[in-house]
């Protein structure tokens, strides 16, 4: 993978990171109660850190981590919004 696509590659895990940390909010807020709002928060917070090693194995385990931050700063910031 030259320079460009993994830019891309990291441009597309945190966006998916942004989107899985905004439907954790949403289902932590949101009217769903009891189990499954539990269990919708915990597949959300897994599925970013499987994002988060792919992010690992592009471009090492520090960018990794201001990568992952940078894109729940975004997500925070939009939620916002």
């Amino acid at each position: 993978m030259d320079g460009s696509e993994s830019k891309s590659e990291v441009a597309r895990i945190k966006r998916q990171i942004e989107l899985e940390y905004e439907a954790a909010m949403r289902g932590m807020y949101g009217f769903a109660a009891g189990t499954a709002k539990h269990e919708f928060i915990t597949a959300k917070m897994e599925n970013m850190g499987r994002h988060h090693e792919q992010l690992i194995k592009l471009v090492g385990e520090r960018e990794a981590t201001k990568a992952l931050a940078e894109a729940l700063e975004q997500a925070g910031n939009e939620a916002a919004q």
